[in-house]
């Protein structure tokens, strides 16, 4: 079994990417495989409605977006998958939104190869705005037909600035149980 997680955050080793580590710590522990990719501060673009993916049924954006295929590809291969995305004026990062554009669209008109695989929001908020990216990337999962487990509290971890999060005892016993019910999952459906 294996988990990509897709870290929006343009910032390496800030918050949204220590909350990822997290969960993997309880999902290694359990057997799982696990891959982080870094999407933030890539050069992406969102879905342009040009078509050519619903045409073509490859699950691939066809407007110069390699980054963004990379992850498509990932989440394909994936038996679960972890989206994560710090907050961005009460949001996701552009870079996510993109992703969740482009991967939900192509991947839709390829047949929805993502359909019943695991699917868990992670998002790190300095303050307020976590509900609001926690169910914008849930509202993916759901879309593409995915299952997404429950954790001991919503998967919101608070912090500003890097390492932060790790003060944040509720958020990362979150974390832990988020990985240990995402391998319980994934061993049941697998």
């Amino acid at each position: 079994m294996k988990v990509v997680a897709i870290n929006g955050s343009p910032r390496k080793g800030g918050n949204t990417e220590l909350m990822i580590k997290e969960a993997f710590k309880t999902l290694e522990a359990e057997g799982v495989k696990t891959e982080l990719i870094h999407l933030g501060g890539k050069q992406v673009r969102g879905c342009t409605a040009c078509g050519k993916c619903r045409t073509e049924k490859d699950g691939r954006c066809h407007i110069q977006n390699d980054a963004i295929n990379e992850c498509i590809e990932k989440m394909v291969d994936a038996d679960g998958i972890i989206l994560g995305s710090p907050v961005y004026f009460s949001d996701i990062t552009t870079e996510m939104k993109a992703l969740i554009d482009v991967a939900g669209y192509a991947t839709r008109g390829a047949g929805n190869p993502l359909r019943r695989k695991v699917g868990a929001a992670v998002v790190a908020a300095r303050r307020a705005g976590g509900m609001t990216a926690f169910d914008s990337i849930n509202r993916f999962f759901l879309i593409g037909e995915m299952i997404i487990p429950g954790s001991t509290y919503w998967n919101v971890g608070y912090g500003k600035e890097k390492g932060d999060v790790l003060n944040d005892e509720e958020g990362l016993k979150t974390m832990r149980n988020l990985g240990t019910n995402m391998a319980w999952l994934m061993k049941k459906l697998g």
